[in-house]
């Protein structure tokens, strides 16, 4: 059997599927010792930690010395690299920072919802161009060429998702994007005079546009002729009733797709099944390769369904590379072929965010599993939910309450029921019984960004 076109590096192609992985880590590690020690020869930052840790450059040359050296960075780090860079060189880019200011080309802050905003998303020339040959080579991994139009509709400006219309530009492709906090009517308008051919936005959007498109221009979805919505942010696409739902409402297929902090470059198959993200530039990243616990930060080992943290460490980047970056994102990782497609490479879902989780009577909880619990009731509840927080996570006191939407046709003889069965099944999937408040068809608000999980009335 001979590889399809799967990888960004063509020297990924066309070889036997049981070479792929010796292959792939013959490339990691040759650029890995390089890019240790160019972090360490050009930032402050990184010299004084490996130095603490006794640690030189020429010691990290294989992926097994890289698991097992301890985590450098974690989002707070990285804000107070950055205060510091502030205070020092008048720059917010972090004492991470490896080349000189006047070579930056483009940056993107994170959204800074649970801080202040960090500049993650900050590149050279060449780390654009890399990187962006890696997102164009996503995006015709599921169909997307020369001259299609792309709809693409994110909060714009200063912010991460920015990077992403460096790899349609450079795949030829034609962006249409516009600002999420535009408005409906301008989305809508400018939708139904481009005719894309491809939606990108978060899974909430493409909710919200669905619903909203019959009142304002007189169609369905089905009706603008999408083929293909890649969408990210959220966890909707690996729900498979959401997913479902979703194609059949825009006519086309839905494809989740991520490149948290630029890297880890993704997008899941053409499936009706959810396998997960299929990890297409490891030549930029070690990113499928580094798990650690989310708790302790020891190492986990790398196996079929493993999970846990995902530790970023970049091979290729220069303006601020990220060295054993212990982002928040907590992932299954699988290195068997994908069932659907075949690819050899590793894949992961992802099972929640670090700084989202609850401790629930003792138990890790994940809203993110919640939600893929509830999904299984649909439509007698619409999937739509909050986590009510009286006090500041993580810890909970039991019980944990819940707030659902309700289905148009579920009647209020039958909540008595349904609660006692939403209850069992969440108690057998995840050990925790909720007190479920509920709430009316389209009684939760939406969001034109991420929806979040959260209600929180402690601050209040």
């Amino acid at each position: 059997m001979i590889i399809k076109n799967y990888f960004s590096n063509p020297v990924l192609n066309g070889i036997p599927p049981h070479e792929v992985p010796d292959r792939i880590r013959a490339i990691q590690e040759k650029e890995l010792t390089r890019q240790v020690d160019y972090c360490y020869r050009n930032s402050e930052f990184y010299q004084k930690k490996l130095k603490a840790m006794g640690v030189e450059p020429g010691d990290i040359c294989t992926l097994e010395d890289l698991r097992h050296l301890p985590v450098l960075m974690t989002k707070e780090d990285e804000r107070l690299s950055a205060l510091e860079s502030l205070e020092r060189y008048n720059h917010p880019f972090g004492m991470h920072l490896c080349a000189p200011v006047d070579e930056l080309f483009l940056t993107g802050t994170t959204s800074g919802t649970t801080g202040m905003p960090t500049f993650t998303y900050t590149f050279t020339r060449n780390d654009i161009k890399l990187i962006g040959q890696a997102l164009g080579h996503r995006l015709k991994h599921v169909g997307v060429s020369k001259g299609d139009r792309v709809l693409f509709i994110f909060a714009l400006g200063i912010y991460a998702t920015t990077m992403t219309l460096w790899g349609i530009r450079q795949l030829g492709a034609l962006p249409i994007d516009i600002d999420a906090r535009a408005g409906s009517e301008l989305m809508f308008r400018i939708a139904d005079l481009t005719r894309p051919h491809y939606l990108m936005c978060t899974f909430s959007l493409a909710e919200y546009l669905s619903k909203r498109v019959p009142e304002m221009i007189g169609k369905v979805m089905a009706e603008l002729g999408f083929k293909g919505l890649m969408l990210t942010g959220e966890i909707g696409v690996s729900v498979p009733q959401e997913k479902k739902r979703l194609e059949e409402v825009y006519g086309c297929r839905v494809y989740d797709y991520w490149a948290p902090a630029g890297h880890a470059v993704a997008i899941s198959c053409d499936s009706e099944e959810y396998y997960g993200l299929h990890g297409l530039a490891p030549e930029l990243c070690t990113c499928f390769e580094d798990l650690v616990d989310p708790e302790s930060k020891e190492p986990v080992p790398l196996e079929d369904g493993a999970i846990g943290e995902m530790v970023i460490t970049s091979l290729k980047r220069e303006a601020v590379p990220l060295l054993k970056y212990a982002y928040g994102d907590i992932v299954q990782v699988f290195t068997e072929p994908c069932p659907a497609c075949g690819f050899p490479g590793k894949r992961m879902k992802l099972v929640g965010r670090s700084d989202d989780m609850l401790v629930v009577k003792g138990v890790n909880l994940y809203p993110a599993a919640i939600k893929k619990a509830l999904s299984s009731f649909y439509p007698r509840v619409t999937g739509e939910m909050r986590i009510v927080l009286n006090d500041p996570p993580p810890r909970v006191v039991p019980p944990l309450v819940l707030k659902l939407e309700l289905g148009h046709l579920t009647l209020e003889a039958d909540l008595a029921g349904l609660a006692d069965e939403i209850s069992a099944a969440l108690h057998k999937r995840l050990k925790v019984r909720p007190a479920i408040e509920w709430v009316p068809p389209g009684g939760l608000p939406r969001s034109t960004h991420k929806t979040p999980f959260f209600e929180k009335n402690y601050e209040n």
